[in-house]
């Protein structure tokens, strides 16, 4: 077989360290195939071309890289990537270290297969792999049954069971269809009523914020209510977008978010209901992914467009190439015309600050070299955006919300920056709520939410704040508005992939519809 002995080698290697999970009938037949006698130099000609494509298609659907037809859904947005940012991602898939291990390989191999018959050995292997691990071929509901099996037969079988992971997704489906939250009007009382600003983090979760050695940043002892178990459910910033605006309801399902949604879902048409008058801010243009669109239609209420930032300056550039104003000069600007006008808003501000790919001008940076740079500035941003309406003599709740995390460590499945599978290090994302603005001398006790959240609770906590507001005189504690909030486990979802929190480490939900537990 020539090189096509390393090809199976690899294989063997990425199946023994948890990186592969290889169709050992399919691997022997294809072996099998390229070691069978042919004596025309064209048709071995045309079955090396074959085989070039055939194993590259093995390799791809026993690894664990998205689905094929999901990168070929984004290839326009691929498309639009800069070059600088593509050859980023191109390092992250093949390191230095990565080719000189190769090469090393490619020259021991070389050497060896001089004296040894290496087709030999690999077809041994592979012969022998079918009887050991199993054909590599699972058919609909087999694992799963296989899996409740050995479970009920384990003294420790439990709800973390993989035979159970079906049953408690569809009972969690089931739950979040029927629950949601109500708000009432807004108090006619002007000194206690308030603005709602939330700002919406692309690209920063708990795990994000360890990496970047940011855990301490003063931001985060600033917020008076601190939510220490929050899911954002997504990983990608449209479906990210779609549930926050309809927060108001409990977690749908990820193919149900493209379509039409009750009106009492969307969180700032109830806001607007109440009283408020709704905004859209972007540091962004929108135009990736359709984004603006996306907002435009679901925030709730026609004829809502973003707001203008002319005149911002460009703080860096996007990975399409496209700016990226400063967070708080964009709000500034948009801040500093709305003071004179008393009436309570609603902003929904987004910031791609932190977005994989971003450059700052004037630094050789990476991206992931940057972000902890870029990350402080947008803490620093938001923690001037608080001290801003502060000064400004208007009250506000201040909501800041992670989209999703940045995946900067990465995983043995992903590499950094891929969020195909959203693991709880991307979708587990720090929430903070801030009031902005209470009388001289009322400072609230800092309420810590342990329990599993998600958007309901982060709504109802909301509104909680509209329907009987904390900067009215003798409003109760803070604690008080927390109390009895939805809880909402943690569960992530892209197209095609779901992911459950266990107890210990989490299960993924593959496109195959197979369940594989993860520590």
């Amino acid at each position: 077989m020539g090189l096509w002995n390393l090809y199976f080698l690899a294989k063997l290697y990425l199946f023994h360290t948890g990186q592969m999970k290889p169709i050992w009938l399919a691997n022997l037949a294809f072996a099998l195939l390229l070691v069978a006698p042919m004596e025309s130099r064209p048709l071995r000609v045309v079955r090396q071309v074959l085989a070039i494509g055939f194993g590259a298609a093995l390799a791809w659907r026993e690894s664990t890289l998205p689905p094929f037809e999901r990168v070929v859904s984004q290839f326009t947005n691929i498309r639009e990537f800069t070059p600088a940012y593509l050859v980023e991602l191109l390092q992250r898939f093949i390191s230095i270290q990565l080719v000189v291990a190769v090469l090393l390989v490619l020259v021991v191999f070389l050497l060896i297969n001089r004296w040894v018959r290496t087709t030999t050995f690999v077809l041994i292997a592979l012969l022998a792999m079918p009887f050991w691990y199993g054909p590599g071929i699972t058919l609909p509901g087999a694992a799963a049954r296989q899996a409740a099996a050995r479970a009920a037969d384990s003294p420790r079988a439990d709800i973390d069971a993989t035979g159970n992971y079906d049953a408690i997704l569809a009972a969690f489906r089931e739950k979040e269809a029927q629950r949601s939250a109500t708000v009432a009007p807004l108090t006619a009382t002007p000194d206690a009523q308030f603005d709602v600003i939330m700002l919406h983090i692309c690209s920063l979760s708990w795990d994000d914020l360890d990496a970047a050695k940011s855990t301490n940043h003063p931001l985060l002892s600033r917020f008076d209510y601190l939510f220490k178990n929050f899911s954002s459910a997504a990983s990608y910033s449209g479906p990210a977008a779609i549930r926050v605006m309809r927060a108001a309801c409990g977690q749908q399902p990820h193919k149900n978010l493209y379509d039409p949604e009750n009106a009492e879902c969307h969180l700032f048409a109830d806001l607007a209901q109440a009283g408020f008058a709704p905004h859209v801010l972007m540091n962004h243009d929108g135009r990736f992914d359709n984004f603006r669109t996306l907002v435009e239609k679901e925030i709730g209420i026609p004829g809502i467009q973003p707001e203008a930032t002319d005149g911002v300056p460009v703080a860096m550039r996007s990975f399409d190439d496209s700016p990226v104003l400063g967070d708080y000069a964009t709000f500034d600007h948009w801040y500093g015309r709305l003071a004179r006008d008393r009436k309570p808003v609603a902003l929904y501000y987004n910031t791609v600050t932190l977005h994989d790919g971003n450059r700052l001008p004037g630094k050789r940076l990476t991206s992931l070299e940057s972000y902890p740079l870029r990350l402080k500035a947008l803490l620093d941003d938001v923690d001037r955006i608080i001290d801003s309406i502060e000064k400004s003599g208007r009250r506000a709740v201040v909501i800041f919300v992670p989209e999703h995390g940045a995946a900067l460590r990465g995983d043995k499945n992903q590499i950094s920056g891929l969020r195909e599978i959203p693991t709880p290090n991307i979708i587990h994302v720090p929430v903070g709520v801030k009031l902005v603005g209470l009388p001289a001398g009322q400072k609230p006790e800092p309420v810590t939410i342990d329990a599993p959240m998600s958007f309901l609770g982060l709504s109802q906590l909301l509104f909680n704040l509209v329907a009987d507001s904390p900067f009215r005189t003798g409003a109760p504690a803070a604690a008080h508005y927390a109390e009895d909030l939805p809880q909402t486990a943690m569960v992530g979802e892209n197209e095609g992939t779901v992911t459950m929190k266990r107890t210990e480490g989490y299960v993924i939900h593959t496109p195959d519809g197979v369940w594989v537990e993860q520590k």
